[in-house]
């Protein structure tokens, strides 16, 4: 029985068929997704349709990012952001024009019911990107922070490792969790190809949208798993990238 937390997608539907393959899962084992699950690559409406039918079989908890938040008021009022259509919107509206209305409707509830965050019974948290409030989660002021704080990761890696955990030094947001699991900063930006692992945070987001590869780690054993890189898969595509 195995728990896999998975990094942003981003529209990369043959990534994220081979991740699966790759994991060789059964109906015990849990996937966790944190979130951006289109915006990028040409997929996107058909990664949201995989992974609804994947829910069918296995247990999934579907954490929601700041793509997805846009893509759910897209679907909601049919009215598209400025920014997310700069940010890989364009792509993905493209990719639902064979998707007839009671489809996107379909997909709209998937959206609505993900989650802003997910705590397991170890006290491990699943967030996209981060929280600022010094008493944890529940007491976050602004829920936009959930899908867009890249504070705590920020001070995760540049954290003195000496700094003990029952120290004043210590920083409060970390103690609540034995880990934290996010998405949302590509690990590309750090020249790393894998998993990051700062104190007790774990970035799952390995550049996906870009040049990088789709990664699941399994939160026990720390076993890292991906798929082939994005740019391989999609040759004819750019992703995100701007050449």
């Amino acid at each position: 029985m195995k728990t896999l937390a998975i990094g942003d997608i981003h529209g990369g539907l043959k990534a994220l068929i081979q991740l699966i393959e790759r994991l060789k899962i059964t109906k015990q084992d849990t996937l966790i997704f944190l979130g951006d699950y289109i915006d990028g690559w040409s997929e996107s409406a058909q990664v949201i349709q995989y992974l609804m039918e994947l829910s069918k079989t296995y247990t999934c908890v579907f954490i929601k990012g700041n793509h997805d938040v846009w893509c759910e008021d897209w679907l909601r009022t049919h009215e598209c952001d400025s920014v997310w259509l700069e940010h890989g919107g364009k792509g993905t509206v493209d990719s639902y024009k064979l998707f007839s209305e009671a489809e996107k409707k379909q997909h709209l509830n998937f959206f609505e019911a993900m989650r802003l965050y997910y705590i397991d019974t170890e006290k491990r948290l699943f967030v996209h990107a981060g929280f600022t409030s010094v008493h944890g989660v529940e007491y976050e002021y602004s829920t936009r922070n959930f899908y867009f704080d890249r504070t705590l990761w920020e001070m995760a890696l540049i954290m003195d490792k000496r700094i003990k955990k029952d120290s004043e030094l210590y920083p409060n947001r970390l103690k609540h969790y034995k880990e934290i699991y996010i998405g949302h900063t590509p690990t590309i930006n750090y020249s790393k190809v894998k998993p990051m692992h700062a104190v007790n945070v774990w970035n799952v987001d390995t550049g996906a949208a870009f040049t990088g590869k789709l990664s699941a780690i399994d939160i026990e054993t720390k076993e890292v798993f991906q798929s082939d890189t994005l740019k391989d898969l999609y040759p004819e595509e750019l992703g995100r990238n701007k050449s």
